[in-house]
């Protein structure tokens, strides 16, 4: 379900589109990088959670922040539905429910890769001209908790999204190998 439940923020940016279960992949690489870059982690615990933490949304689908104004959920009960159904169910019961509390230097760094990864979409979109961008990556620096995201957020902002791939201007691109 995860796979095929669109993310629906991006309708209102204007541009951008990506499922919920793609969200969550990068959301994981995030928080491994989190949990390496920071001290007295538990990075297992870390990734788990990231894995997990927007599980509820195969029932409930995802709710941006303009349904959040006026629609109300029962994500307790979606987590607890779906825990019921697995012999492990209890693990990620406890899992997203620690995430949600948000009280764990595991569940803020949790936290805080979920909003690194609307960041680098949103600094991906901006790169490519979305004038709308700029607005929302100011809100979601502010929801940070953490002093390693916010460093983190500086560098993202201060990066061209294409250098990774596109930094070495070389023969390469002309004629597809290295000499």
């Amino acid at each position: 379900m995860l796979k095929r439940t669109p993310r629906t923020g991006f309708q209102f940016l204007g541009s951008g589109a990506e499922s919920v279960a793609e969200h969550i992949f990068r959301t994981v690489y995030i928080g491994y990088t989190l949990g390496r870059l920071s001290k007295n982690v538990d990075t297992d615990k870390l990734i788990k959670m990231c894995l997990f933490h927007d599980l509820p949304e195969a029932r409930i689908g995802d709710l941006n922040y303009v349904n959040k104004k006026y629609v109300k959920t029962d994500e307790e009960k979606a987590v607890n539905d779906l825990a019921d159904t697995l012999p492990f169910g209890h693990e990620i019961k406890e899992l997203i429910l620690e995430f949600l509390k948000g009280e764990s230097i595991e569940a803020r760094l949790a936290y805080d890769a979920d909003q690194l990864e609307m960041i680098l979409a949103l600094k991906e979109y901006k790169d490519l001209g979305n004038k709308y961008a700029d607005e929302w990556l100011d809100f979601a620096i502010k929801r940070l908790k953490t002093d390693i995201a916010r460093e983190l957020s500086k560098t993202i902002l201060e990066t061209d999204s294409s250098l990774w791939w596109f930094s070495e201007k070389s023969e390469w691109w002309v004629k597809g190998k290295k000499e």
